[in-house]
């Protein structure tokens, strides 16, 4: 497959600039760049979402037209978005049985589907329940129906988008061994991440994307993390997170034996006590689906437990809501920026005023200011580097790591007391990680009482000052995240403790 003088202009943008970009059959193709440098655009364009303003793809030798979805598809093109297309509503089998060809039957051949999705399921290593609603599953399970979607669907050349986001590093290495399975019968893979140990472990070749052009395309072997970064961002990044020894002062918020019922028997609550100080990080590891959510959503004000109290700076706030909250210096930065964080057909200074747009400056005796209101966002966006033509475009518009650094943006430079972060870097590039971590160890060192949720291990023990490990909805222990062994967090991770009793491994 080749992408031929690819270029596509959005209002006041050139996403892609001229790409020239072929692609081997049977190669594992990594595309690297920062948020914003037009990789999912030309994906998009690929699989139809988009048509390129200059320029053509061609296929198997030949120039062929991309208007939809259903045409990538029937040229063997599938596509696994970072933000998933399932229907929420509909089953998994009844996802995956979506536009599939009834000229045979006039009824579905449920039976058959549902076999082949335990046979996908099966090559996959993947654990799915096919008649589970997709919206009573944990993220990381829905990411997995999207990964098997694709494959049910008999793609040859395979589009994953930032595929192992929310999946545990055993999963993801699974996901690695179908990969290459796939390639080795001949199936070809784009593949877009921002981990580096996966771009190194995975990928053929790497091309390199940055500002809308094509930078470089490498083989593994001409590459190393340090010369990727720097062609990405065009300049050094730091890949390590480093934050000066602070010793924590009062206690800002308290969680004293919560319990709430989960979407799901693993993420029911079952009597969280703990507490966070000004000045600290306190993270919380876990698995996708063991709480976390939950945990989130009762400390926000979104939901309330059945059981236990919440306090924030010394006051009960348990029956209290979100506003309440956020008024007492409670910022929450959600893991789903998209549903939760942003009303994507809002304007980015309608988005960055969310939270504070019936106060003043932003109003006055219900009036909004909205020249005030633009004024602070154009602020936010010159503060925290986000690339946008201006402040009146939907905040759909911009890329999932700008949209991500609106959000701490509208958060952080309130100075708030307590920061309730939730998957800080979900799909960002290596560049905006480094952003985001330096702008959470600035709060830290500003004072702020940090809870930092990550089912990436790796960012939470770099970022934390104390690390708890959840396992079906209670905390397995509290450690420290720089001499604990990564493999005893591991083991904690899934319920097993790894003190040996009377010769045998402690369990849940």
């Amino acid at each position: 497959m080749r992408f031929e003088n690819i270029t596509k202009y959005f209002p006041n943008v050139i996403a892609n600039k001229n790409i020239n970009l072929d692609i081997r059959r049977g190669e594992i193709h990594t595309l690297l760049g920062e948020n914003g440098a037009g990789k999912s655009t030309l994906m998009n364009i690929l699989y139809g979402l988009y048509r390129a303003d200059e320029g053509q793809i061609v296929l198997d030798g030949e120039p062929v037209e991309i208007l939809s979805p259903n045409d990538a598809m029937d040229l063997g093109i599938g596509m696994i978005h970072q933000h998933f297309m399932l229907i929420p509503n509909f089953t998994v089998w009844e996802n995956m049985a979506l536009g599939q060809d009834m000229k045979k039957s006039i009824t579905l051949p449920v039976e058959k589907i549902i076999e082949d999705i335990q046979e996908v399921a099966s090559r996959l290593h993947m654990e799915i329940y096919p008649d589970k609603r997709v919206m009573d599953l944990p993220i990381g399970v829905q990411q997995k129906v999207e990964i098997m979607k694709a494959i049910y669907r008999g793609s040859r050349l395979l589009v994953l988008d930032e595929p192992t986001s929310v999946l545990t590093p055993q999963e993801s290495e699974d996901l690695f061994v179908t990969l290459r399975k796939l390639k080795e019968e001949g199936c070809t893979i784009l593949f877009i991440s921002h981990k580096m140990d996966e771009v190194m472990s995975i990928s053929d070749r790497i091309s390199v994307l940055r500002d809308g052009e094509l930078i470089a395309t490498l083989d593994r072997d001409e590459c190393s993390p340090a010369v990727l970064t720097s062609l990405m961002v065009g300049r050094e990044v730091c890949l390590t997170c480093v934050k000066a020894p602070r010793t924590p002062g009062d206690v800002r918020i308290e969680i004293d034996n919560v319990k709430a019922e989960g979407d799901t028997h693993s993420s029911s609550l079952r009597g969280i006590s703990f507490s966070v100080r000004s000045g600290e990080i306190v993270g919380i590891a876990g698995v996708d689906g063991n709480g976390q959510s939950e945990l989130a959503r009762i400390i926000s004000g979104v939901a309330s437990p059945q059981e236990g109290s919440i306090r924030i700076n010394g006051k009960d706030v348990t029956r209290d809501g979100a506003r309440s909250r956020h008024n007492l210096g409670l910022a929450y930065i959600p893991a789903d920026r998209r549903g939760e964080g942003l009303v994507l057909d809002f304007k980015l200074f309608e988005n960055a005023t969310l939270t504070e747009y019936y106060q003043p400056p932003c109003s006055k005796r219900g009036i909004l200011n909205l020249g005030k209101m633009r004024s602070k966002t154009k602020g936010y966006i010159d503060d925290f580097r986000i690339k946008a033509p201006g402040t009146t475009i939907p905040a759909r518009n911009l890329s999932g790591g700008n949209q991500q650094k609106l959000i701490l943006a509208r958060e952080m430079l309130k100075e708030p007391d307590i920061l309730l972060i939730v998957q800080p870097t979900w799909g960002l590039d290596i560049g905006a990680c480094s952003f985001v971590f330096d702008k959470i160890i600035e709060e830290r060192d500003r004072g702020a009482a940090i809870l930092l949720i990550s089912t990436d291990l790796e960012e939470v023990r770099n970022l934390s000052d104390r690390l708890l490990v959840l396992y079906k909805g209670q905390i397995m222990d509290e450690v420290d995240p720089v001499t604990t062994p990564v493999s005893d967090i591991g083991l904690m991770m899934t319920g097993i403790r790894p003190e040996i009793q009377n010769g045998e491994m402690k369990g849940v």
